[in-house]
């Protein structure tokens, strides 16, 4: 094998080139430091799994959240956190608590003035997203919160990434792809560099998995390193090793679609550990149960997740309705334990041609090329009848969907989709017809119907988001659609223990010199942050409050 150059004249070495390392170069650069940003991938994947996000944020009590009536506040929004993340272990919550405290306080405070300083706008209406489980107490959002970028995922990423790559043409940034990193130097108990493997040179598009052919080795070093390297969701072993079987039920799904490329695969999180790192909270993960096999994926079993209105029917594998209060968009992990313990991968969505046109959205930035685009005028056929485009094409190509005039045709298509796990015509039209009988009167004792009842009374839903409650056997709201579910993975709410300056501890609890970590690898802060749940809008939002800790501490440090 041939070597690199062993030498680097940079002040901080930035492990992982998305959104968290993208902000810690941003907040570096500012003051003046230089920053050797070392990513696995090639050039095309810069600003990794954020670009292909929605581009929700987690904002409270802002100007959009008021101009919809929505009466929020921190005091609110943090017992909501606190509420939902349930943090129970006094030794490995004491950072996650604190970092949650903190998070909020910069959601209620200043997030939004420091993303619109850098360019970023969000769209008017806000999104009600984890509705809850159904106490006040409990986990949910108790208002909306759920803030749009206007231009979704790339945009979060070009408002960081604009300004590293002019700090790059000034001499203060080098970016290194194709470096993979297989080893942290650790000398006299401090982190001085990073050694690896170089990658034989890629030109595949973003997101599509690369070779891991190696083709010789380098060694970096400098006065700090920051682990930005992401989580597991990508590594199907690896979130089957943590899967907590008491919690999420179990054991995990045989078959799972993957929401995150290929290169989120976890690897710096054993590494690091391995370099004397504490890690923990590593059985605490966030995974979806709207998934759908992409018609057109981009990366190996490439899933798409539906982010549902509440008025679809969810039925098991064999046909029997989800109890309450588990109703889409409500209760995530509630809904997934429920799942895992039918002892089948897939659930059922039963819904009408008049639901999907109102209520379906799908995640991520491709999937919505409209407030991608910034196209204000494609942005407006969505209130038009007729489901959206990129929804239309699942219709047309997804596998995972039947449309059909007639109950009876619809189950049959259904079983023809599972034939191992058929459903009993009997047993599905007992729960629509059971359903159906309670949209007679504007009241009911059906607590999902009760639920969408809810969400009509917010302006933004009743107008663009929940459908108007009616049979699912109105032939005038057909044709009839079920749609196969799949666990889709996504989130690691666990990692690299830090301190409210992203300094990775060690297991004692004492400061690792010359380390810190952001994002998804530090559970996007402390270790944990999110606790057992996740509100939403607060991946992108953790990446950016703990990449930005990193690099203004590391740059007080480093005056």
């Amino acid at each position: 094998m041939s070597a690199t150059s062993r030498t680097s004249q940079a002040d901080v070495i930035v492990v992982g080139a998305g959104l968290a390392g993208l902000v810690a170069t941003y907040e570096l650069t500012r003051a003046g430091k230089r920053v050797v940003l070392v990513d696995q991938e090639n050039e095309a994947n810069l600003g990794g799994q954020a670009y292909w996000s929605l581009g929700g944020l987690f904002l409270v009590d802002s100007p959009e959240q008021r101009r919809m009536g929505i009466k929020d506040s921190y005091e609110l929004a943090l017992a909501d956190w606190l509420g939902s993340a349930g943090f129970d272990r006094e030794d490995e919550d004491h950072w996650p608590r604190k970092w949650a405290e903190a998070y909020v306080r910069f959601a209620a405070g200043e997030k939004r003035d420091y993303l619109l300083g850098l360019g970023m706008k969000v769209t008017p209406n806000v999104g009600w997203a984890e509705r809850g489980s159904g106490t006040a107490t409990g986990h949910g959002n108790s208002v909306p919160r759920f803030h749009i970028t206007w231009g979704t995922g790339p945009e979060v990423v070009r408002v960081f990434r604009e300004p590293v790559l002019a700090a790059a043409e000034r001499g203060l940034v080098d970016f290194k792809y194709r470096h993979q990193v297989d080893e942290l130097i650790v000398e006299d108990g401090a982190a001085v560099g990073v050694r690896g493997s170089l990658l034989e040179p890629s030109d595949e598009a973003r997101g599509v998995a690369s070779s891991r052919e190696t083709v010789g080795d380098f060694e970096l070093r400098a006065k700090a390193v920051i682990v930005t390297s992401g989580g597991i969701g990508g590594n199907h072993e690896l979130v089957r090793k943590n899967w907590p079987v008491e919690r999420m039920g179990g054991p995990a799904p045989e078959s799972m679609v993957t929401g995150v490329p290929a290169y989120v695969d976890g690897r710096m999180l054993e590494i690091t550990e391995g370099a004397g790192a504490s890690l923990v909270n590593r059985d605490r993960m966030w995974h979806y149960t709207e998934g759908l096999k992409n018609w057109d994926p981009i990366w190996p079993g490439h899933g798409i997740r539906i982010i549902p209105g509440p008025s679809s029917l969810w039925l098991d594998a064999e046909g029997k309705r989800l109890p309450a209060p588990l109703f889409p968009g409500h209760d995530t992990l509630a809904t997934l334990k429920h799942i895992t313990g039918t002892g089948h991968d897939h659930t059922w969505f039963i819904l009408t041609r008049a639901i999907v046109e109102k209520e379906f959205a799908l995640s991520g930035s491709e999937q919505n090329p409209d407030i991608t685009g910034k196209d204000l005028k494609l942005v407006l056929q969505r209130v038009k009848k007729g489901a959206p485009g990129p929804i239309q094409a699942f219709l047309d190509k997804g596998e995972d969907f039947v449309v059909r005039r007639n109950l009876k045709d619809l189950v049959a298509g259904m079983n023809e989709l599972t034939p191992s796990t058929p459903v009993s015509y009997e047993q599905v039209e007992r729960e629509i017809v059971a359903r159906d009988r309670e949209t007679g009167n504007g009241y009911s004792k059906d607590l999902q119907l009760m639920a969408v009842r809810n969400a009509r009374s917010y302006l933004f839903d009743r107008l663009t988001r929940v459908a108007k409650p009616h049979r699912l056997l109105d032939p005038a709201q057909g044709p009839l659609i079920a749609v196969r579910l799949h666990v889709l993975t996504r989130k690691t709410l666990g990692g690299l223990e830090t301190n409210l300056d992203s300094q990775v501890v060690r297991p004692d609890k004492s400061v690792f010199e010359g380390l810190y970590a952001a994002g998804e690898v530090a559970g996007f802060g402390g270790g944990g942050v999110h606790g057992y749940n996740a509100l939403e809008g607060t991946f992108l939002g953790g990446c950016i409050f703990s990449g930005r800790a990193a690099g203004r501490a590391l740059a007080r440090s480093l005056a």
